[in-house]
């Protein structure tokens, strides 16, 4: 028998057990069920194996990065500071949980398809990246909470599927409001974010007029470049936090900060300085390579899930990545970036005096690809309910949801809660925060508990589809009527009784590199 052993082992433990590998065997099925060449097999399996393996080297260099602003934040604040990225900490948790992350998000995808088949939540989560940083979270938890690999990955898998069909019903009625009709869904994991704001707009904005009526400055479209974004907002971090750091710890101290794993420590202020400026830019460098990774993987492995989804669930929607909305309100983007960093800077300074004092929160700093992306997503939900007011308030309630619902998640990431940066997407802290917790309970009943929490997260979902999105609620339907007719429709509002199903009328400009077209409205 030792014939076939052999040949077993090394199949699990050389290849199976390599993530690596996995993903590029998973792609190659996917191509094959597809029906594409040889040619096509071969360089997509490929190709997403090496992305798999540049997210390993990125996570190296954010790494190796964080690692002085640490010390800083530590000396400054006397706590814990972290930046949200979810590349970063994924890169990060690939080391430890690598395979068991790949098993379980081919699992969860599985699981959201058979969901969408057989109940009413016909949808089809795409946004590849999202769905590999929950199945990274979820990995994380619950390996944390002293779960077997097979647990791990069973347990995991189900509550990913769920999250993959749930979550897009939960935005769906808000959603409709900003497309203007049914053809696509949100599949992004700030969706808790993107429903407060459309809800704060229905609450704050009944009159006010919509954000596209608005001029702004062309000298701040920059900062819609995420690698630009990234690099300036941990080049400001670092430099502020650097200069703190020195007058509060002195040179001799500040110094030796820079001297961590191939780091030099500073040798005058100005090169002290200049090493800051160096870290942040290299930060901006190593997330950079960590979204090349991401995106060379699901290049090939998004198009092998859709073409089996489209045969599994036909007719399902496709669940499509935040920048979808970009197009519909591009003021609203931009506005809704700068309240949810505002948010974000308002909850650091009540983390600092208040919550780490009294509760020992860690202190979460506000970085700008989070901020960006759900924050330009929430500015466009909060227009399509409340226009100018709505995006401001709903985006700047996103940036307080994005700076403590991380905070309260390193409570239960364990070791992974000490490694300067986290998760930084509203439904990752609300889901992470409650299996943790629950997780801690321990053996059988904290394993209960993790799938009641899944089991209400669908039920809530099925009714939410059911008795608000099939019978077509609209959100802004009162805003409307109280708007006068020209000033509804310039803010976006769905005229139903004029032209039910259509996409209102916005000013358009070019939506920023790499965001999805907006689908075109049903004929």
């Amino acid at each position: 028998m030792g014939w076939l052993v052999t040949p077993a082992k090394f199949l699990v433990n050389e290849i199976l057990s390599e993530p690596a590998y996995l993903i590029g065997i998973i792609t190659a099925v996917g191509l094959i069920a597809m029906k594409k060449t040889t040619g096509q097999i071969i360089g997509g399996a490929i190709k997403a194996t090496l992305g798999f393996l540049l997210i390993g080297a990125g996570a190296g260099l954010v790494t190796n990065s964080l690692a002085p602003l640490g010390t800083m934040i530590q000396g400054v604040t006397g706590a814990h500071g972290v930046i949200p990225t979810n590349e970063a900490i994924v890169g990060i948790a690939q080391a430890q949980f690598g395979s068991r992350v790949a098993w379980l998000m081919i699992l969860g995808f599985v699981v959201s398809l058979l969901l969408a088949r057989f109940t009413p939540l016909r949808y089809v989560f795409l946004t590849g990246h999202h769905m590999l940083f929950m199945a990274t979270l979820l990995t994380v938890v619950l390996a944390g909470a002293g779960q077997s690999t097979v647990v791990v990955v069973a347990v995991g898998g189900v509550l990913l599927g769920i999250m993959l069909v749930a979550m897009p019903a939960f935005a769906h009625p808000w959603t409709k409001r900003v497309t203007g009709n049914d053809t696509v869904a949100i599949g992004h994991f700030g969706t808790a974010g993107y429903v407060v704001a459309g809800a704060a707009g229905k609450v704050v904005g009944r009159r006010s007029r919509s954000t596209e009526e608005m001029k702004l400055p062309e000298g701040l479209r920059f900062l819609r470049d995420s690698m630009v974004a990234t690099a300036l907002s941990m080049l400001f971090i670092y430099v502020v936090m650097a200069v703190l750091f020195l007058l509060e710890a002195g040179q001799q101290t500040a110094f030796k900060a820079f001297a961590t794993g191939t780091g030099t420590a500073a040798t005058d202020t100005g090169n002290y300085v200049m090493q800051s400026v160096m870290q942040g830019l290299q930060f901006g460098i190593a997330v950079a390579v960590i979204l090349f990774g991401v995106r060379t993987i699901l290049g090939e492995l998004v198009p092998a899930f859709q073409g089996i989804a489209s045969k599994v669930v036909p007719g399902a929607l496709p669940a499509l990545d935040a920048p979808i909305v970009f197009p519909y309100a591009q003021n609203a983007v931009l506005i809704g970036f700068l309240s949810s960093f505002t948010g974000g800077l308002v909850s650091l300074a009540l983390l600092t005096w208040v919550f780490n004092p009294a509760f020992g929160l860690a202190l979460v700093l506000p970085g700008l690809v989070p901020h960006f992306f759900t924050g330009g997503a929430a500015g466009v939900y909060g227009n399509a309910t409340g226009g100018r007011r709505g995006a401001a308030v709903g985006a700047f309630l996103n940036g307080v949801l994005i700076t403590f619902l991380p905070a309260l998640l390193l409570k239960v990431l364990g070791a992974f809660g000490q490694q300067n940066t986290t998760f930084g997407d509203a439904d990752f802290g609300w889901l992470g925060a409650l299996i943790g917790n629950a997780g801690k309970a321990g053996g059988g009943v904290g394993l209960a508990l993790i799938l009641l929490i899944g089991l209400a997260v669908l039920g809530a979902a099925v009714l939410v589809q059911k008795r608000v999105v099939d019978t077509g609620w609209d959100p802004g339907a009162a805003r409307d009527a109280l708007m006068p007719r020209d000033a509804a429709a310039d803010a976006g509002a769905v005229a139903a009784a004029d032209a039910p199903g259509r996409s209102a009328s916005y000013p358009k400009i070019a939506p920023p590199a790499g965001a999805p077209a907006p689908p075109p409205p049903p004929r």
